[in-house]
């Protein structure tokens, strides 16, 4: 069996030109769409690198709008793929703006079928290099340690910790949001170790663990017979910060009389301790954190929006676990040889099923629910290898056990992006099959044959 030519996706409406394309290009798989419903499900179908988009589609075919909305939703979908336009209308003007879109090149008609085939084969080219450095990217990006202790190889996260250091050396205030247990106190400690204040302190207070009567003295101190068991003059955290950070995590649960008083020191830097009468500046960097919508608090009026925007100068998203591909396993490896070490020696690593297992499991708890599952596989694992089991992921796992084989590592992933698209089509068969990009009768032959139901 030859090898498998690579699909060159034609979007044309004009039949003459399908038919002429469709012959012109025997090294290719050309595949044919004619609007903008059959592009996309060809596009999830083939997966192809290259493109040929007419901008004039129906329902406007003397026009570009339909042909722009196509290639907004290839950049969308795929952003690598090459997209070459073609316009019947003189305008350069249209391919141009392609271009700044997302498009790899264009050609003018009339159509040059020598011409437009040099295009598209450089195009493959240079989808082949970028590919191979992505690939060689990610492979040098394994194990990789940012802001000194972070342990990632997404790239969406090696994207916050960028933006991270390149906010570090300043004193702005910086927000992040974020799901519990993703890491937002690391980040926060790595903000502070590349900042000019690493040899400052770094002060950490949770907002929601300490009782509302007690957090404003938490924060900025009181003296001494100030209220019933104030035996001496205490520092609050800012004060205590001095110099360096302060990290407020869950800032959403201070009390709005709280929340004024914070504004004040945030406008005058200065503080003043409960049962104190004297102004003490304080020079402390705010970094802060939660998984709340202040701004829907904000409407509810349970948070000051003066203040979310004194804090908030630098708002940084933090994904979840679940959205950080890859990185489940590789601080799974993490924490398994730190625990391992501390607790039980004997164990060296992890079973092919608890590989599979970290990986397909959603982390509704993140980082921290992680961490908690691997430092108890480790306690209770009996071999040199943690499985499933000691993961105690025995009742959530579809597959066996002893899933060693590629066939059945298939089947596994099936079922997880068969029930992902299931449930974002909220069990629409003939959407669920434009997500996969497979037809109807194929999408029930699998639903059958994994025992799903719609």
């Amino acid at each position: 069996m030859g090898e498998k030519k690579p699909a060159l996706l034609v979007i044309e409406d004009d039949e003459g030109l399908q038919a002429q394309l469709k012959w012109a290009y025997d090294d290719f798989e050309v595949v044919i769409a004619g609007d903008r419903d059959s592009a996309i499900a060809a596009l999830r179908s083939e997966a192809p690198a290259v493109v040929t988009l007419d901008l004039g589609l129906p329902p406007d075919p003397d026009g570009t709008s339909e042909g722009f909305a196509v290639l907004d939703a290839i950049m969308a979908l795929k952003p690598d793929t090459k997209v070459i336009v073609a316009s019947g209308h003189g305008a350069r003007e249209s391919a141009l703006k392609a271009v700044e879109r997302g498009a790899y090149d264009f050609y003018q008609k009339p159509l040059d079928i020598d011409a437009l085939g040099l295009i598209v084969r450089r195009a493959f080219n240079l989808h082949a290099i970028e590919s191979e450095n992505r690939r060689l990217l990610a492979h040098a990006s394994e194990d990789k340690t940012v802001l000194g202790r972070l342990i990632t190889g997404a790239p969406e996260m090696v994207k916050v910790a960028r933006t991270i250091e390149r906010v570090a050396s300043t004193n702005v205030s910086v927000m992040l949001l974020g799901a519990s247990g993703t890491g937002k106190e690391l980040l926060a400690r790595g903000l502070h170790e590349a900042s000019n204040r690493a040899d400052r302190p770094f002060v950490a207070i949770n907002c929601a663990a300490i009782p509302e009567n007690l957090l404003e003295s938490e924060l900025f101190g009181h003296e001494k017979g100030a209220f019933t068991g104030a035996v001496k003059t205490t520092e609050g955290k800012i004060e205590s910060a001095h110099g360096g950070t302060l990290f407020l995590d869950e800032v959403g649960d201070i009390p709005l009389p709280l929340q004024v008083k914070l504004l004040r020191f945030l406008q005058e830097r200065t503080i003043e301790r409960i049962g104190g009468r004297k102004q003490i500046a304080v020079d402390t960097r705010i970094v802060c954190a939660t998984h709340q919508d202040l701004e829907a608090m904000i409407g509810e009026g349970t948070f000051r929006e003066d203040l979310f925007y004194r804090l908030a100068e630098i708002v940084i998203r933090i994904p979840t676990l679940a959205e950080r591909h890859g990185d489940a396993v590789l601080l799974a490896k993490a924490f398994l040889k730190r625990f391992a070490k501390e607790m039980n020696p004997s164990v060296t690593g992890f079973a092919p099923d608890a590989l599979s297992a970290i990986d397909a499991h959603d982390w509704p708890g993140n980082v921290r629910e992680l961490e908690n599952r691997v430092k108890r596989a480790v306690i209770m694992a009996d071999g040199k290898l943690v499985n499933a089991g000691d993961l105690d992921f025995v009742d959530e796992a579809e597959e066996p056990s002893d899933v060693l084989n590629l066939k059945a590592a298939r089947e596994a992933a099936d079922r997880r992006v068969i029930r992902h698209a299931l449930a974002r089509s909220e069990g629409n068969i003939s959407s669920s099959a434009k997500l996969l990009g497979i037809s109807r009768p194929t999408l029930y032959d699998l639903l059958k044959q994994y025992d799903l139901h719609a």
